[in-house]
């Protein structure tokens, strides 16, 4: 009988990408995917073990797909991603539902281990946290036939005081322009029309296989490949946003004008506790440079609350901060204290419930900021891609260049026989929190 498999992924982007990978690996093998995970015999949970919330969810899910076993066809359970690499030891003792685990580093070693779990050995291969995205390796992209994304780097080197990623992803290190470039030939040759760049820190790209940062470079060179019609970046470490980059964003036109750079905070002495490049000054140069040069441009940003030793004072200077910048586009999180980083040992740690408090205010402050940039768009004719059709209200529902899938706004637009997967230009009307909507231009 065909092992019937499904792939249930947490967390981010990037751990999409990995699992499109296991993806084409299982279905290469003769494997049959499923999206049901009534039908599946064997499950891959591919977890995320970046923040509390987010392991939580993972364990949770991991325990959930594990009653299949008694209600459904499961025979193997596979947990893979940042939670087996980060707590192996941990997973084995406490979750003996698993009957399988692997790590960041070995994810292309999947069918060995559906093989070695499905005969019931329990194969555990979490090592080096190094993966090789240089090889050419099949992949069954998940994400909607017009859009994908790419790795172009794995890792970090920054050492935030509280962030896991090293532990779980080891140290930065570029792909090669040549692998980059030849999978976006594969993705635009089946139709892919937007790439997004991700990485843990994209502006690094290129300083450690070539002679400094070559994201520009990369920038021009995805662009001329044919059929490629938006590449948008996300991750843009502040301390290296070079001139150059700038230049690129701005007078490429198939960049989108779309900067995802996290901040993380506005406070001196917070960015110093979290390791965190330059000072206030220096983001509110870099912001008035970027907003300056690179004209219409949408700017998100993330920030972290209750950051050990926040006090009220560096809160209100926070909240001033960003009422005063007005990000198109902005994330918040409550801190969460994770092992092993050096900022779970400082003093001071804030409460839970000042924390949530912290993160909802400065949210309710941008919903007012987000509501104004928003209304500054009515008027405009912007380039929308088109992704579905509401039939009940009769209205495609897309995007433009300056929101990113599934995390920023949408476009409710107007027209007949468009097409999805296919940019349409579209007069914007009316505006919303959020959101956008128009007509389309003849």
């Amino acid at each position: 009988m065909t092992e019937k498999v499904k792939v249930v992924t947490l967390g981010c982007e990037k751990n999409l990408v990995d699992s499109e990978i296991m993806s084409g690996l299982v279905f290469g093998r003769g494997y049959e995917l499923v999206s049901d995970k009534e039908e599946a015999t064997v499950i891959i949970v591919n977890t995320c073990g970046f923040i509390d919330a987010a392991k939580e969810e993972s364990v949770n899910t991991i325990l959930d797909m594990a009653d299949l076993k008694q209600t459904a066809n499961l025979k193997a359970l596979i947990v893979s991603g940042c939670l087996t690499q980060r707590y192996k030891k941990e997973l084995l003792e406490e979750m003996p539902e698993i009957d399988g685990i692997v790590g960041t580093g070995d994810f292309d070693k999947i069918n060995e281990i559906i093989d070695e779990a499905l005969a019931g050995k329990k194969p555990v291969l979490v090592g080096n946290p190094v993966f090789n995205y240089d090889k050419p390796l099949p992949r069954r992209v998940t994400t909607p036939r017009y859009t994908a994304y790419v790795k172009i780097a794995e890792g970090c080197d920054n050492a935030c005081t509280f962030c896991s990623i090293p532990i779980m992803r080891g140290k930065f290190r570029s792909r090669s322009m040549e692998s980059i470039i030849a999978e976006i030939e594969q993705l635009a040759s089946q139709g892919v029309r937007e790439i997004s760049l991700i990485a843990q820190d994209s502006t690094n790209y290129g300083t450690d296989l070539y002679d400094g940062f070559k994201l520009p470079d990369l920038l021009n060179k995805v662009t001329e490949v044919a059929g490629i019609e938006w590449v948008r970046l996300h991750y843009a470490y502040p301390g290296f946003f070079t001139d150059e980059l700038i230049d690129t964003i701005a007078s490429n036109p198939k960049v989108c004008k779309y900067v995802d750079m996290p901040l993380q905070h506005s406070e001196d002495i917070i960015l110093k506790r979290m390791r965190r490049p330059g000072r206030q000054q220096d983001a509110r140069a870099l912001i008035e440079k970027i907003r300056s040069r690179i004209p219409n441009v949408s700017l998100r940003t993330s920030l972290i609350v209750g950051f050990p030793g926040e006090t009220e004072q560096d809160f209100e200077n926070l909240k001033q901060f960003v009422t005063e910048v007005e990000f198109d586009r902005l994330g918040v999180f409550a801190y969460s204290q994770e092992q092993d980083t050096p900022a779970a040992r400082l003093p001071n740690q804030i409460q839970d419930d000042v924390k949530e408090y912290r993160a909802n205010t400065i949210m309710e402050i941008q919903r007012s900021i987000s509501n104004i940039r928003n209304g500054n768009r009515v008027g405009e004719t912007v380039d929308v891609l088109i992704e579905k059709y509401d039939g009940r209200n009769d209205v495609y529902i897309g995007r433009s260049q300056y929101d990113a899938p599934e995390i920023d706004g949408e476009v409710f637009v107007k027209g007949t026989q468009l097409k999805i997967g296919e940019l349409a230009k579209v007069h914007i009307t009316h505006s919303f929190e959020f959101d956008l909507s128009g007509e389309v231009v003849a």
